[in-house]
């Protein structure tokens, strides 16, 4: 009807035979604001071409916000401009994300970005978890889904799936004792030794923050190791006391390396490296290591384990989220998990703290009045 809209097929001419051929799909027009608008409908079914017109007359009538072109976004368009994102913005984790839309993909690709809804993202979930996947990973890929919606916000016109994250009961509990790490260290390679001291120590990443040190991060003279801004994941900067432990290992790791500049005549400017050449991989050595020591524990235990080390040694919070790098509280206490160690301390220095308390002394309560007039003494009391 005239002011409604129509359904049609377009007609169009044959740039080759110059005849004049009618389209196989159905054309939407419809007025939005006294302006006419057309828009495809990619069918070639009458019926649903003005479903898809009724659609849009109801939304126009309710004054929400007509995007035709929302409705051809597609999973594969929302995942492209993701991974674009992640890569503008130099971001490290795109591995994970690249890891986490294919398997995506493999449900999503091909479905049009509206028409993915809560129904079908818990039909993945449930796919994903009969494959025997953990809802730690389910949940990283379900995070991954809602940062492709929330970079498409202004082209979907708002609209978002419904997505509800798994619980995650994930949280490693493993400390290294010193034995532990001792019986570990000593079956590693020499030139993993160090920065494994490290890392024990200061309870910073191993791959991103003790292997990424150069020569001149270490001030000996001032007693720091530092990690210049940019270096770290929240992007700040930060600096390690150098104690007596932590110097001795690094003055005996740039001995090593100046004795092997001197032998080769290479200049090396890492701080840790493997004959000159910088450390990438360390897995299968360590697992060797933990095998032949007895010791199943991950490297990023150390993190765990520092933490602990300084509450032991009564550092004030503020201060050992600053040298290990925790930005938050919350993210802090779920490595300062208190183990059996600290329960059992805690206990002893209860004990010396009664122990050194002196016996309480109740003295008898003083005679009183009766009804009778006559004063109760402690023998009344005491028969009573």
């Amino acid at each position: 009807m005239r002011g409604q809209g129509r359904v049609f097929r377009r007609k169009y001419r044959d740039k080759r035979t110059g005849t004049v051929k009618v389209a196989t799909t159905y054309t939407l027009e419809y007025y939005l604001d006294g302006t006419m608008c057309r828009e495809a409908s990619g069918t070639t079914s009458y019926t649903e071409a003005v479903r898809q017109l009724k659609r849009r007359q109801g939304e126009i009538a309710q004054g929400r916000r007509v995007m035709p072109a929302a409705d051809r976004l597609t999973f594969d368009h929302l995942a492209a401009n993701l991974v674009d994102d992640y890569r503008a913005h130099g971001r490290r984790s795109l591995e994970r994300v690249e890891d986490a839309l294919t398997h995506l993909r493999a449900m999503f690709s091909g479905y049009r970005a509206r028409t993915i809804d809560g129904a079908l993202v818990t039909k993945y979930i449930v796919d994903r978890q009969v494959a025997g996947a953990a809802n730690a990973t389910v949940n990283r890929e379900l995070a991954a889904l809602k940062r492709m919606y929330r970079l498409a916000d202004e082209q979907l016109g708002g609209y978002y799936p419904t997505i509800r994250m798994l619980t995650e009961d994930n949280v490693r509990r493993g400390f290294f004792e010193r034995p532990q790490f001792d019986a570990v260290v000593t079956q590693l390679p020499q030139a993993l030794n160090p920065p494994m001291h490290t890392g024990y120590i200061t309870g910073w990443r191993l791959r991103s923050e003790v292997l990424t040190r150069q020569k001149h991060h270490v001030d000996l003279a001032a007693g720091w190791l530092r990690l210049e801004p940019g270096e770290t994941k929240d992007g700040r900067g930060r600096m390690f006391p150098l104690g007596p432990e932590l110097r001795g290992v690094l003055e005996r790791q740039l001995a090593a390396t100046r004795a092997f500049e001197q032998q080769t005549g290479c200049v090396v400017p890492w701080l840790f490296h493997r004959e000159g050449r910088p450390i990438r991989s360390f897995r299968r050595a360590w697992l060797t290591a933990g095998q032949q020591a007895g010791v199943v524990r991950l490297p990023h235990d150390f993190r765990r384990t520092a933490v602990r080390n300084l509450e032991r040694a009564g550092v004030p919070r503020s201060t050992a989220m600053a040298m290990v790098g925790h930005r938050t509280e919350s993210i802090y206490r779920r490595y300062a998990i208190v183990d059996e160690a600290m329960l059992r301390e805690g206990a002893q220095k209860l004990s010396v703290f009664h122990q050194g308390q002196p016996a309480p002394v109740v003295p008898l309560p003083a005679g009183r009045m009766t009804r009778r007039g006559r004063k109760n003494t402690a023998s009344d009391t005491a028969s009573r």
